[in-house]
């Protein structure tokens, strides 16, 4: 399950990928719109920024703003930089992979084929949905844009 942190960032970088190519945007307005704590905002586009995913201005007209096109910013990079991985088990994560701990030969885990499938699925889809997917409402299922925040 993503941490609200994570969906609050999507949320923010939707936000602020239907905006690409305007003005920055004044924190307040993203807290406001997407009803987040302003306070919560702050560190996680701190944090965004830092992963140079964006940047900001001071003064009157400052605010946040995207450094890459929405089509090339993906989920799972929003993903990663708020969760880390996104597999239910350590041993079948690529990127973070480790052992088993309860597994005598994880060749034979009757667990670890289904959920390394699980896992293949989840990067395949979050590598090509886009911030711009997102503001599109575009989705290769055919369904309405889901809630980030429901539970």
């Amino acid at each position: 399950m993503l941490s609200k942190k994570t969906r609050y960032a999507m949320l923010a970088l939707s936000v602020l990928a239907a905006e690409y190519g305007k003005e920055p945007l004044q924190i307040g307005r993203i807290a406001k719109k997407e009803k987040i704590p302003q306070r919560f905002l702050e560190g996680i586009l701190l944090m965004l920024k830092n992963r140079g995913m964006l940047n900001s201005t001071r003064g009157k007209s400052g605010g946040y703003y995207l450094l890459k096109d929405p089509r090339e910013v993906t989920l799972f990079d929003v993903v990663i930089c708020f969760e880390g991985s996104v597999s239910m088990l350590a041993c079948v994560c690529e990127d973070q992979y480790m052992p088993c701990e309860f597994c005598k030969d994880e060749g034979s885990c009757p667990i670890r084929k289904p959920f390394s499938e699980i896992y293949r699925h989840i990067i395949d889809i979050l590598r090509r949905t886009t911030l711009s997917d997102l503001v599109k409402g575009q989705f290769d299922n055919d369904r309405s844009k889901p809630c980030l925040l429901s539970e």
